[in-house]
């Protein structure tokens, strides 16, 4: 799995700082590349921990893109 953390309300992505500090929202897609984690438990982790349900967080998962089951 690949999993990307997107906010359905702002459109930014949930990622890993690049100074190595806690994940934050982001708006490029090419920066939220760091932020692919392969399972559902560490996404649910990252969005528990560093999201405000405000942002309503969806997990994305970049397999199903392009396929019978994309969103």
């Amino acid at each position: 799995m690949r999993l990307l953390i997107q906010s359905a309300v702002t459109g930014r992505f949930l990622a890993p700082s690049p100074d190595g500090g806690s994940p934050e929202w982001v708006v490029s897609l090419k920066e939220a590349g760091g932020g692919v984690v392969a399972d559902m438990e560490t996404a649910v982790d990252l969005i528990a921990e560093h999201a405000d349900l405000e942002d309503r967080p969806q997990v994305i998962d970049l397999d199903r893109l392009g396929t019978a089951l994309d969103y």
